[in-house]
């Protein structure tokens, strides 16, 4: 589920006790529950210690960073212990309305998604207008997950080797190309053993969730206050059936469907087929729009244009740099957020009419870029392949997604190289842990779904809120944006702020009307 969107005082020591110890569902070994409460009131003893972040974190001077200790293995808390960097600004305590004194309320955490994302940025949007009276009562906290940028980095090539340049996509690849990717995906496996070693298995959801345990002791929390956005749900939710008695208030944005049987093959199946249906969105978008961008007056028109663009660069990539890989993965774009459809259309009619600049722009791979890439892309498939069986014979793969890409040719081929190297991943495949929550045993918790919403399709928020007695679900209709936390719809934002200031919720169900569609740009 790839996006960006864009947590011990004395209290947290009865973790050791009985009564606080996490609860160990059945396919959770008992010995990672023990080592976690272990690692927790240590965390809980020894605090974070913030200060000023490097310059190499580019934060400003609002934001202070510090560093929090986790172990690798929790079955072993007192062997090695990796580095997470975490970022907190704190609550400013006033106000923006009418400058009166808030009670402080704790800790917010943030986990933006990916997996492999980094949430060392989320301290800064406690200056953005919409965020300002959460930022009043809560130290907004981010963090880099395991193998995440600084903390304990994952790799699985060289990135001087991860952008290769324009390259091909092709919506029915051949035999030849299926051979050439599949070999390509068993090498990259076998890199990350290589690199990795025996650590390369514990870079897990659940893992994820007991290192979210930990930051909360060593924020001082005693319970959690957690805002989890697209993979993040899936962290917040096993959190929630990991640690149901240190749950303070959590928002689900975005959900990922949390069903045993769909982590993470299945997932990814109807993910490829949402994005069919978001593709059309916005040619649909387009065409209504064609005074302004000429690229067609209907949905299949618009299409076309796009298979001409992609013809051509096939042909010559723009700039020698963008080919139809490339292409795709700017338009990919677009199906995510919605705010991302002018721009995206201005490129495609301006390449149309002889000027390549706005596509290059928009499309082009930066080889600075390329280490943290490659980054998000180890510890995307490390976590995904550990985390559940995948099917290790590539014509279960090539049959179902043959199949798949006959209704959905968008994103369904590009998906599968994606994830590819799970079939030949070395590491141990875990039994996923079934993510439920009865009646009772949670806080309300609150989820906020789009109907349309490619990228975590709506029916995971539907799983979800059957599965967490007592959740209720906000869902924005006949909208596909991705992330709805403090975006572009008011209604939506309403409710989240009711509920982490007050911890109100609408209900079991509320729905949102759709926010405005963007409007043409040149």
């Amino acid at each position: 589920m790839r996006t960006a969107a864009a947590l011990v005082a004395a209290g947290s020591l009865l973790l050791t006790t009985p009564s606080a110890v996490a609860r160990t569902p059945a396919s959770a070994p008992a010995s990672e529950a023990h080592g976690t409460a272990v690692a927790a009131a240590r965390a809980a003893s020894e605090g974070i210690d913030f200060g000023p972040c490097s310059a190499e974190q580019d934060l400003p001077p609002a934001v202070e960073c510090g560093t929090l200790r986790v172990p690798l293995d929790y079955a072993r808390p007192n062997g090695e212990q990796i580095p997470l960097t975490v970022s907190r600004s704190r609550a400013t305590g006033e106000d923006p309305a009418t400058g009166r004194a808030v009670p402080r309320q704790g800790s917010l955490v943030n986990n933006p998604g990916g997996p492999g994302v980094s949430g060392m940025y989320f301290p800064m949007l406690g200056v953005v207008p919409g965020w300002k009276r959460l930022a009043a009562a809560y130290d907004l906290v981010g963090y880099a997950p395991r193998g995440v940028g600084r903390s304990a980095p994952l790799s699985c090539a060289d990135p001087k080797t991860f952008h290769q340049g324009p390259a091909p996509a092709p919506r029915h690849p051949s035999a030849r190309v299926k051979r050439e990717r599949a070999a390509r995906a068993a090498a990259y496996a076998r890199g990350c053993a290589e690199r990795a070693g025996d650590a390369l298995r514990h870079y897990t959801s659940p893992d994820n969730a007991r290192d979210l345990d930990v930051l909360r002791a060593a924020l001082g929390e005693t319970r959690l206050t957690f805002l989890g956005s697209s993979y993040g749900t899936y962290i917040g939710a096993l959190y929630a059936t990991l640690f149901p008695s240190h749950v303070r208030r959590m928002v689900f944005d975005s959900a990922v469907n949390p069903a045993p049987e769909r982590i993470w093959y299945r997932n990814n199946l109807a993910q490829s087929a949402a994005f069919e249906d978001r593709w059309a969105d916005f040619r649909a978008w387009v065409a209504r729009h064609h005074d302004v961008y000429g690229l067609g007056g209907t949905a299949q028109e618009v299409l076309d244009s796009y298979d001409v663009v992609r013809e051509r660069l096939a042909g010559e990539p723009a700039g020698g740099k963008v080919g139809p890989a490339q292409l795709h993965t700017a338009m990919l774009k677009a199906a995510y957020y919605d705010d991302h459809w002018p721009q995206r259309a201005h490129a495609l009619s301006a390449y149309l009419k002889g000027d390549p600049g706005p596509l290059v722009e928009q499309a082009e791979e930066h080889p600075e870029a390329a280490a943290e890439a490659e980054n998000t892309r180890a510890v995307y498939l490390a976590v995904e392949c550990n985390d559940a069986p995948w099917p290790t014979d590539f014509a279960v793969w090539d049959r179902d997604n043959t199949r798949l890409a006959r209704r959905a040719p968008f994103e369904t081929w590009d998906n599968v190289w994606t994830n590819l190297p799970c079939a030949y991943w070395p590491a141990p495949r875990r039994k996923p842990l079934d993510v439920r929550a009865g009646k009772g045993e949670l806080p309300p918790t609150l989820i906020l779904a789009a109907e349309r919403d490619a990228a975590t399709p709506y029916d995971g928020a539907l799983e979800l809120h059957r599965r967490l007695a007592g959740s209720t679900l906000v869902t924005e209709r006949d909208a596909g944006s991705h992330g709805l936390a403090g975006g572009a719809n008011a209604c939506v934002n309403a409710h989240l702020t009711a509920y982490l200031l007050e911890g109100r919720v609408p209900g079991r169900r509320a729905s949102c009307a759709p926010h405005p569609a963007p409007e043409p740009t040149t």
